[in-house]
């Protein structure tokens, strides 16, 4: 909830400093690309398929960035907010937080995100 209430805060910034316009494109962009990320983690739970993970990374930072500046930027926040979160207190290291950012880039910058597709997914996802 606290991460929601920041990226409206920030946006709500940028609107400021932006032509009216663009900067609610930009906020509806945002708001879409936490949308998508949240999709792709609820996703993510709900498949439950081993080494599956970095697909739903790459898939949900791609669908986000797909909308434009406002999703790529809430991809990246939601995305680093995680990893950060994560390499904190999962204790699951430096390696697999590497991985997962090479993956949430990966489909930020328009890779294809079956790259990360484990065979067998459920063509669902």
């Amino acid at each position: 909830m606290r991460l929601c209430v920041c990226v409206v805060l920030l946006s709500f910034i940028l609107c400021a400093s932006a032509n009216l316009r663009e900067g609610g494109r930009f906020v509806w962009d945002a708001a879409g690309g936490a949308w998508d990320m949240l999709r792709a983690y609820w996703d993510m739970r709900e498949a439950n398929y081993k080494n599956a993970d970095k697909y739903f990374h790459a898939r949900g930072n791609y669908d986000a960035a797909q909308r434009g500046p406002g999703g790529a930027w809430a991809a990246k926040v939601i995305s680093d907010a995680r990893e950060n979160w994560q390499s904190d207190v999962s204790g699951r290291g430096a390696e697999d937080t590497r991985a997962d950012q090479e993956a949430n880039a990966w489909g930020r910058n328009g890779g294809d995100p079956n790259r990360y597709r484990p065979p067998g997914l459920p063509s669902k996802y």
